[in-house]
């Protein structure tokens, strides 16, 4: 759908189309650095941001030796960062994921995955690599599954009929080998945040999984990211007109790691949420990605100042 809503917006990284000061971020608190694994995934959601499916490499599998770079630069830069997180596409189809993981456990993150739980999961030798990083670095890795509602029917419209039932399937073997889990849910079906949250605990109740439906933390419930709806422009009047600070969007404290199809090397993006708009783009390291982002697209209003959301744990 052609965006019309937001004609003459999100144009001048600087300036608004009112003429008004655009509003921008510092990354303040580095908290979680984040490794795109790679656009392919196993199967095709009919709302997927980042359009993941069986044929899409526009971002190809990053390498085990490639997030050591990063890390490498992580301590040389002395982010501080906390967390390493891991998305997609499906990351348990890049055939590094576990030496990945294992490589920033090792060296004391805290590590999120985000998964649908599904067969690349459930694949022998990933379950066996899975079960070897629990008994080894225990809670401080966490599976975050993509559950995007409560009940089966409205999940398997977004992600396939089957879907929902396949998902349980590999939660319950989580579940079962004591791997922390979490989950993401979307906000598509007109629920109050308590009602979806009541239908997420009755879930999570009757299959026995330890997930804090009360907690935004351990069940993200993320609004969809739709870029024909008509959103305001950031200005930096609006820190004190909404009461929000600069330091509670993701910019502050995220940067994302991708790899493009064709690239000799990786890039560091602004966000997690914007992996094609070269404007988001910020060099090859980390020491370029220190820069200040603008806000200059309706995410950066809708999803993340607006809607207050964040990516990480």
């Amino acid at each position: 759908m052609k965006d019309t809503a937001n004609i003459g917006k999100f144009q001048d990284p600087q300036i608004t189309a009112k003429g008004e000061a655009r509003a921008t971020v510092a990354l303040s608190d580095p908290q979680t650095l984040w490794f795109n694994t790679g656009t392919l995934c196993n199967i095709t959601c009919a709302n997927c941001y980042i359009e993941s499916s069986p044929e899409n490499d526009a971002l190809v599998y990053i390498t085990a030796a490639e997030v050591e770079a990063y890390l490498d630069q992580l301590e040389a830069r002395n982010w501080g960062v906390r967390e390493i997180a891991f998305t997609g596409g499906e990351p348990f189809m890049n055939p590094e994921i576990i030496a990945m993981l294992r490589a920033s456990l090792a060296r004391g993150y805290e590590v999120l995955v985000l998964t649908n739980a599904m067969r690349p999961m459930m694949r022998p030798r990933l379950q066996e690599g899975l079960c070897a990083l629990k008994a080894e670095f225990g809670n401080r890795l966490t599976l975050r599954v993509s559950l995007d509602h409560h009940l089966a029917a409205n999940h398997d419209a977004e992600r396939g009929s089957g879907s929902f039932e396949k998902t349980l399937e590999g939660m319950r073997w989580l579940r079962d080998t004591g791997i922390r889990m979490a989950v993401a849910g979307r906000t598509l079906w007109h629920e109050t945040d308590t009602q979806a949250r009541d239908g997420y605990a009755r879930l999570f109740a009757a299959e026995g999984f330890d997930i804090d439906a009360t907690n935004p933390g351990m069940t993200v419930l993320f609004p969809e990211m739709d870029e024909t709806v008509e959103v305001p422009e950031i200005t930096t009047a609006c820190w004190g007109i909404l009461n929000k600070a600069p330091t509670s969007v993701m910019c502050a404290s995220s940067r994302m790691v991708v790899k493009r199809k064709g690239a000799a090397t990786p890039a560091v993006l602004a966000c997690t949420l914007l992996p094609y708009d070269p404007q988001f783009e910020m060099g090859t390291t980390l020491a370029e990605a220190e820069a200040d982002v603008a806000l200059n697209h309706p995410h950066c209003a809708k999803f993340c100042v607006l809607g207050g959301a964040s990516c990480s744990a």
